[in-house]
């Protein structure tokens, strides 16, 4: 059974850093893409990077050169650090996994960004 666990998120005041964490388990398979979406209250769930097996990397506009994705093939992992946080950064923060044909997601860090 694939699981996604995310491990990172918190409170954090306007201008500060996080970094964001997910272990993929319960696969042999390799993994496709892999990529970190947020979802604040009222809102659709967003798109926020991703990055493939190769290291080719996209982010969404509101970003802005803030966040860097990463990922450790060997060890399945995915990784999210932000930097110069701001209060409409705040949300649940989902990692997502794309496994054959078939996405997997974790159960969501919250963040949040005090003004």
């Amino acid at each position: 059974q694939v699981q996604l666990v995310e491990s990172g998120g918190g409170l954090v005041q306007a201008g500060g850093s996080l970094r964001l964490s997910c272990v993929v388990s319960g696969t042999t398979y390799s993994i496709f893409n892999m990529g970190w979406y947020r979802q604040a209250p009222g809102k659709q769930r967003d798109m926020v990077a991703t990055v493939s097996p190769g290291g080719s990397t996209t982010y969404a506009d509101f970003v802005r050169g803030r966040f860097t994705i990463s990922r450790d093939n060997a060890k399945n992992t995915v990784s999210l650090q932000m930097h110069s946080l701001e209060p409409e950064d705040t949300a649940v923060y989902f990692c997502n996994a794309q496994i054959l044909l078939d996405d997997y997601w974790g159960q969501g860090t919250q963040v949040t960004v005090s003004s």
